[in-house]
């Protein structure tokens, strides 16, 4: 298992630094040694005192925790996700808003505990937009500590108050292989997100998904369209996702061969293709799209070493 550190600001929103523990991480993952979750906000180009995820340290009797992902709506209104360990040691997930400016007190994610029998579980991810928030990660349902053994999860906080936990639905289905993970989330208003990550099939294969939820329902997951036929050695997986409005947003992730990215448009998912440009483009981490048809996706590719990328 590897470890990694997140590190997101901005002005006027919320900033926290941590560790999160995922199934599978980029290459460009490095381990980092155990923290202690911290929060701080800019504003006019101030940045407050860090303060320590409020009820984090009453949740983490294992003293191993961390944040995974932190969005922001607005200056004030803001959400997290990570993990933590329990007074047996079992990492679970956790969420916590902010609201008015103010931090609230961190949970565990509502309903994860219940499903998360493998007692492995992360937020790996968290976005909000105007109708709310929406967390996506992985937990363990076999009853041992098993990190190559998971389901995905979604979560929805819609009037301020964060719903249960459940599968990605259609998920199990494609999950035949036992390994699962939402490893991003995006949502754009008035009230649609997209979740993306990977499974593992039959064949122990592992394969790019995505799902759409529209006005608090959540749609089947499926597999990118196209990206099977490519993925001979069964090794891919979606690492980011971004909307710009309902229906429209941009996924981009790799595979054994290359990379890819894939386009929803008008509600629908077009075929995946790759990156255009002569560089040997080894991964996409990340996509961001500020209205349909702009996206912007960077990673890494190889010359003289490992070099960065956006297009």
């Amino acid at each position: 298992m590897r470890r990694r550190q997140v590190l997101v600001a901005g002005a006027g929103a919320a900033v926290l630094l941590g560790t999160g523990c995922p199934h599978a991480a980029p290459a460009t993952t490095t381990a980092m040694p155990s923290t202690t979750p911290v929060a701080t906000a800019a504003a006019a180009g101030v940045w407050n005192r860090a303060i320590a995820v409020p009820g984090l340290v009453a949740l983490n009797k294992g003293r191993y925790a961390g944040v995974s992902s932190v969005s922001c709506l607005s200056p004030g209104s803001c959400a997290a996700g990570g993990d933590y360990r329990d007074d047996g040691g079992h990492q679970q997930g956790f969420v916590v808003s902010k609201v008015s400016g103010r931090w609230r007190q961190a949970i565990e994610v509502p309903g994860l505990g219940a499903l998360n029998k493998g007692r492995n579980a992360d937020a790996v991810s968290v976005s909000c937009a105007s109708a709310g928030c929406a967390a996506g990660g992985y937990y363990g349902n076999h009853g041992k500590y098993d990190v190559t053994s998971g389901r995905g999860f979604v979560v929805l906080r819609r009037h301020g108050r964060w719903r249960r936990a459940v599968e990605v639905p259609g998920l199990r289905a494609l999950n035949t292989g036992g390994n699962a993970e939402v490893s991003s989330v995006s949502c754009a208003p008035p009230g649609y997100c997209a979740a993306a990550g990977f499974y593992t099939d039959g064949s122990s294969h592992q394969q790019g998904f995505v799902a759409v939820e529209q006005n608090g329902v959540w749609g089947r997951a499926i597999e990118v369209p196209g990206l099977g036929a490519l993925n001979k050695g069964g090794g891919a997986v979606v690492w980011s996702v971004s909307c710009a409005s309902p229906g429209n947003c941009a996924a981009g992730g790799d595979y054994d061969l290359g990379v890819f990215v894939a386009i929803e448009k008008n509600g629908a998912w077009g075929k995946e293709t790759t990156v255009p440009g002569a560089l040997r483009v080894e991964a996409v981490n990340s996509v961001s799209c500020a209205s349909a048809g702009s996206c912007v996706a960077g990673g890494s590719y190889d010359g003289r070493g490992y070099q960065g990328f956006v297009t």
